[in-house]
């Protein structure tokens, strides 16, 4: 099993900076790619980034120069830094962990963090 510990949420001002983080533990396994999800209110759950084992990273166009992932393997830790936050942002953050193992992929999500845009 991996358990992912999610932190850094909270209520900030349009235009301000948030930093998320997410440290998994468990059965780590090598092959693996770690990201962040969010779901507003109504609506489903969308990607924002995503980071591979190897550094390369994705980005939802509706981020992209905004937010900023990226991952510490040496603490298993994965981070989100987002600026220039709008309202549209608000939503509850979640991580997400996929490894896999020869054929077999196993996936794993965060509790979810609150992040709240707003004047």
């Amino acid at each position: 099993q991996v358990q992912l510990v999610e932190s850094g949420g909270g209520l900030v001002q349009p235009g301000g900076s948030l930093r998320l983080s997410c440290a998994a533990s468990g059965r780590l396994l090598s092959r693996n790619v770690m990201g962040w999800y969010r779901q507003a209110p109504g609506k489903q759950r969308e990607l924002v980034a995503t980071v591979n084992d190897d550094g390369s990273t994705n980005y939802a166009d509706s981020v992209k120069g905004r937010f900023t992932i990226s991952r510490d393997n040496a603490k298993n830790t994965v981070y989100l830094q987002m600026n220039s936050l709008k309202p549209e942002d608000t939503a509850v953050y979640y991580c997400n962990r996929r490894q896999w193992l020869k054929v077999q992929d196993y996936d794993y999500w965060g509790q979810g963090t609150q992040v709240t845009v707003a004047s």
